[in-house]
């Protein structure tokens, strides 16, 4: 039995139960042929359960998994059309890279001669042509991580499966990594599934992303869509950094506890008449009081923090229990210039870049 679907994973119910502790509950998911999705959230959240429920390496408890309109959850993981990359790239000391690279070709019995021009082409994908005959442990951490790339990529899966694989290197190996990786896909066009629990690093790589929490996935969609409008105060606390205002929602208006009109497009809010207001600190404007519009909300300086690119302000006031975060760009001042702790200021944001959101999570424990 097959499906048409025709994307290149579909999971139907798909759960994973360990006694009584449920790691993956209920869930249907889609990832299209060519796509670079990735699974993010914290520790604990479902993800790499996730992974291993597609790579085979632990059973599905209900549900069924498709690979390319092949149901494949009641298969062994050599009879997936899958690679995995794991964090600790788990390559063998004693061989070569090339070796290393063409370790699956050869336990697949691949003619010789089809061996060397696939092990030649993965490695000139991942940039390691001369560094064929050196062994792994000559070779930098990130060199390391290409040849685990490269040996998965030369059987051709279907979906490469990735498992962290990047969180044992420094931040700067890292940054450049990410754009490495994300100009192989673009080459290849497999199909990626991307674990991580590093926010940037799935916004900066992923061209759509699953956040998961308590072993469910609390949203899909793009990085800018995930980041822009979050469903959940979960996602949006989690990605990037947010104001949060307990506000009420009332005839199209949206008000703070004391009453006064904030700026939000409310365009249909179904989600009751008490919401969370989220504004991202790079959307709050700043002015002095005296050139604020009507209804700013004025307060007072607690902190600067120069970060290079960008400075953060912290600044309480009463609409807020906690400071109100802004963040200015480059040379941006406001007509007082710099800012100072203790001074009076007001802020601002268009109504577009506001979000509401509920105050409990959409989703129930069940």
């Amino acid at each position: 039995m097959t499906t048409q679907s025709g994307a290149a994973i579909r999971l139907v119910d798909v759960s994973k139960r360990y006694g009584a502790h449920l790691a993956l509950r209920p869930t249907s998911l889609e990832i299209g042929e060519g796509e670079f999705f990735c699974l993010l959230g914290p520790s604990g959240c479902g993800k790499t359960t996730t992974l291993n429920l597609l790579g085979g390496f632990v059973n599905v408890s209900s549900g069924e998994i498709w690979i390319r309109d092949e149901r494949v959850d009641s298969l062994p993981p050599h009879r997936r059309r899958v690679n995995t990359v794991f964090q600790s790239y788990a390559l063998f000391p004693h061989m070569t890279v090339r070796a290393n690279v063409g370790f699956g070709l050869k336990m697949a019995r691949v003619a010789a001669s089809e061996s060397q021009g696939r092990i030649e082409e993965a490695l000139r994908l991942v940039g390691l042509e001369e560094f064929a005959d050196r062994a792994p442990a000559q070779l930098s951490g990130g060199q390391q991580q290409r040849v685990a790339v490269a040996r998965a990529l030369v059987n051709r899966p279907a979906v490469l499966l990735l498992d962290e694989p990047l969180g044992a290197l420094d931040l700067k190996l890292r940054h450049r990594l990410q754009i490495e990786l994300a100009q192989i896909h673009r080459d290849v066009g497999t199909t990626f599934v991307y674990v991580t629990h590093d926010q940037e690093e799935a916004m900066s790589m992923a061209t759509r992303v699953a956040v998961m929490s308590d072993g469910r996935i609390q949203q899909i969609g793009t990085p800018s869509e995930i980041y822009h409008r979050p469903r959940s105060r979960f996602v949006a606390d989690f990605i990037g950094e947010s104001n949060f205002l307990d506000v009420s929602t009332q005839s199209g208006t949206v008000r703070l506890r004391d009453g006064r009109g904030v700026p939000c497009t409310v365009n249909g809010w179904q989600g009751g008449a008490q919401a969370t207001l989220m504004v991202r600190p790079e959307v709050v404007r700043l002015f002095m009081p005296a050139s604020a519009p009507d209804g700013a909300i004025h307060g007072r300086v607690v902190q600067t923090s120069f970060l290079g690119s960008e400075t953060r302000v912290a600044i309480a006031c009463d609409a807020s229990e906690v400071p109100l975060m802004a963040a200015q760009f480059g040379r941006e001042r406001i007509a007082a210039g710099e800012l100072t702790p203790d001074s009076e200021v007001a802020l601002w944001w268009d109504s577009d870049d506001a979000v509401l959101l509920p105050i409990q999570p959409t989703n129930k424990e069940g």
